[in-house]
């Protein structure tokens, strides 16, 4: 964690709430928006119900799961094979908990987290990591609710509009609304430092084409765990030889 006085200061808890809405107002929520609008087309594409559609984002809100949810029931999959899926997509939230939680003081985490910690997000976790730094350790709570609340909040909404724009927007615009927010992702930690974190993402872009002519059903899963394994025995060796 970084020492450096704080380069965000709020004087409440109040303000830094505020400026959570504010900040998430931006290219954030714009950005949650576009690819919610892309996953109600994709809903309304392959025969899912307004509802559930729009639920979905609104319940569960993680586009990846929210998309081998909607693919899977199409398919045909039993509720068991659905929820397995889902849940494997969803196992990335665990470590990005993990990393924000003990960023939020001790006498700031109560019950109410548990209710918080559903908008969390990619988007969201990005920001918290990136700024958390910035500020007093005790209003990071609060900037973050404000953060993940307008973040969560437009999702729903964005879906149901895609869900009832759909025929209008060609397939391929509407794929590509869907893949903006992990672009937004990968943009916002443009300016990480640590080297493990470029060489998993120079690893991810060489390696996900190639696993998805392998097989396309278990690409993403196979080009994480050999990319991410591969960056951090990396990293490992690196320091055992002591280099900077």
């Amino acid at each position: 964690m970084s020492t450096h006085p704080p380069s965000l200061i709020f004087e409440s808890e109040a303000q830094a709430f505020k400026s959570g809405l504010r900040d998430a107002l931006g290219a954030p929520a714009a950005v949650l928006f576009a690819g919610m609008l892309g996953f109600g087309a994709l809903g309304h594409s392959i025969g899912l119900s307004f509802w559930v559609t729009t639920a979905s984002s609104l319940l569960m809100y993680a586009l990846p799961g929210q998309v081998v949810f909607a693919e899977m029931i199409a398919t045909g999959a039993t509720a068991f094979v659905i929820g397995l899926a889902a849940a494997l997509t969803a196992a990335r939230f665990l470590p990005m908990t993990l990393t924000v939680l003990p960023q939020i003081p001790a006498e700031r985490r109560d019950a109410k987290l548990y209710l918080w910690v559903h908008t969390l997000s990619m988007t969201s976790w990005a920001i918290a990591m990136r700024d958390f730094p910035k500020m007093d350790p005790l209003h990071r709570r609060a900037y973050f609710c404000g953060l993940g609340l307008v973040c969560w909040g437009v999702s729903a909404p964005a879906t149901a509009i895609g869900y009832q724009l759909a025929g209008t927007v060609p397939l391929p615009i509407t794929l590509a609304l869907v893949f903006l927010n992990p672009l937004f992702f990968l943009l916002t930690f443009a300016e990480v430092r640590p080297p493990a974190n470029r060489v998993a993402i120079f690893l991810g872009a060489f390696l996900g084409p190639l696993t998805y002519l392998v097989s396309r059903d278990y690409s993403l899963l196979a080009t994480g765990l050999i990319g991410g394994t591969i960056a951090y025995l990396f990293i490992r060796i690196r320091d055992a030889r002591g280099r900077p």
